[in-house]
C-alpha cells in the first residue's frame, strides 16, 4: 500500500512541477510578443494579434498584477516577470521536496 501512495504522489508532484512550467512558458511567450509589439514586429491592429495579446494577459495577469503592486518598473523595465519565474522554481523545488 506503502508503493501506491508513493508512486501516487510523485505522479501528483510531476503534474504539478508540469503546469508550473507551462505557466512558465505563457509568462515568457507574453514578454517576447511584447518585445515584438514594441518594436513594431507585430501589428496590434490585427484581430489575431489582438486574441493571442488579450489571451496571454487573462492567463498572466492574476499573478503578474499582484506583484507589480510591490515592484515598481525600475528604469521602464518591467522585473515582474523575472520575479515570478524565480518564485515559481522555488515553488517546484518545494514542490519536489514536499511530495518526493
Amino acid at each position: 500500500m506503502e508503493k501506491f501512495w508513493e508512486k501516487n504522489m510523485f505522479y501528483l508532484a510531476r503534474l504539478i512541477t508540469l503546469v508550473i512550467d507551462i505557466y512558465v512558458w505563457i509568462i515568457i511567450a507574453e514578454v517576447v510578443i511584447s518585445w515584438l509589439i514594441i518594436f513594431d514586429v507585430i501589428n496590434t491592429k490585427s484581430s489575431q494579434a489582438k486574441n493571442l495579446v488579450g489571451m496571454l494577459k487573462k492567463a498572466t495577469d492574476p499573478v503578474m498584477s499582484r506583484v507589480r503592486q510591490y515592484v515598481p518598473p525600475i528604469g521602464g523595465i518591467d522585473l515582474t516577470p523575472i520575479i515570478v519565474i524565480v518564485a515559481l522554481n522555488l515553488l517546484q523545488k518545494l514542490v519536489w521536496s514536499l511530495f518526493i
